[in-house]
C-alpha cells in the first residue's frame, strides 16, 4: 500500500517511515501542506492512506485535511499532540477518518491504518462488489467466510480464514511476516512467536495443498495459484 506521510520533522518522519516500510508500506514523505496537496495530484495519485501531522510549517493541518477531502476520498488519519475532545471532533468533522494522539503505540497506529484502508476498499474500490475469490479448486466466499476445495467445505478458524483471504487477494505477491501479523493479528511482530508459522502449516494441512502457500525464506509468504 502506498502511504503519504505528512510530517515536517525529518527525524520523526525518517523513523516512522522505516517502521512503515518494514510492515510493507511504500512511503512518500511530504514536509508541508503544499507538498502533500501536490503529491495527491492527480486524483489521489494512487495513495491508500494519508498520515497527516497537524503541526505543519505553512498551513494549519486542519485546513490541509479539508482541502484533501475536497479533492479525494482517500482516508486521512490525523496525528497530533492535541488530545482534547473538541480537537478530535473538529478533525473528524473536517473529514478525517481517524485521529491518533501522540505519543502512540506503533502497533495501534498500524492497526488504525489497516482499518481505514479496509473500510475504503470495501466501500469505494472498483472491485468492491467482488464477493468471492477463486484459485483453481479453492473457492473463498468473503461475505460468509466460507472456503471450499473442489466443492467440499473446509472448516477454518477466524485467523486462518483472514490469513488465507489476505494472501489470496494478491496471488504471487510476497507478503512480509510483519505485514501479515499487522493485518491479521492487529499487532507488531514482536512477541508473536511461531503463531504465523503454525497457522500457515494448519492451512496447508486443512486445504490438503501444501504448495499453495509458499515460504519466501527470510521475508514472508505468498500464495501460489494452482497451475501458475
Amino acid at each position: 500500500m502506498r502511504l503519504l506521510l505528512v510530517e515536517d520533522d525529518n527525524h520523526v518522519a525518517a523513523a516512522l517511515s522505516a517502521v512503515l516500510a518494514r510492515h510493507g508500506f511504500d512511503v512518500t514523505h511530504a514536509r508541508s501542506g503544499e507538498e502533500a496537496l501536490q503529491a495527491l495530484v492527480p486524483e489521489g495519485a494512487g495513495f491508500g492512506v494519508v498520515l497527516l501531522d497537524l503541526g505543519l510549517p505553512d498551513q494549519d493541518g486542519y485546513e490541509v485535511c479539508g482541502k484533501i477531502r475536497k479533492r479525494t476520498s482517500i482516508p486521512v488519519i490525523m496525528v497530533t499532540a492535541r488530545s482534547d475532545v473538541r480537537s478530535r471532533i473538529h478533525g473528524l468533522n473536517l473529514g478525517a477518518d481517524d485521529y491518533v494522539v501522540k505519543p502512540y503505540d506503533t502497533g495501534e497506529l498500524l492497526a488504525r491504518i489497516h482499518a481505514v484502508a479496509r473500510r475504503t476498499v470495501h466501500e469505494d474500490a472498483p472491485g468492491a462488489s467482488e464477493t468471492a475469490l477463486r484459485l483453481g479448486p479453492v473457492h473463498i466466499e468473503l461475505p460468509t467466510r466460507q472456503v471450499s476445495v473442489d466443492g467440499s467445505v473446509v472448516q477454518l478458524t477466524r485467523k486462518e480464514f483472514d490469513l488465507l483471504a489476505l494472501l489470496a487477494q494478491r496471488p504471487g505477491v510476497v507478503f512480509r511476516r510483519e505485514q501479515i501479523i499487522s493485518e491479521v493479528w492487529r499487532t507488531s511482530w514482536e512477541g508473536t512467536g511461531r503463531t504465523l508459522e503454525v497457522h500457515v502449516a494448519s492451512l496447508r494441512a486443512k486445504l490438503r495443498m501444501p504448495a499453495l502457500i509458499e515460504t519466501v525464506r527470510g521475508v514472508g509468504y505468498r500464495l501460489v495459484a494452482p497451475g501458475a
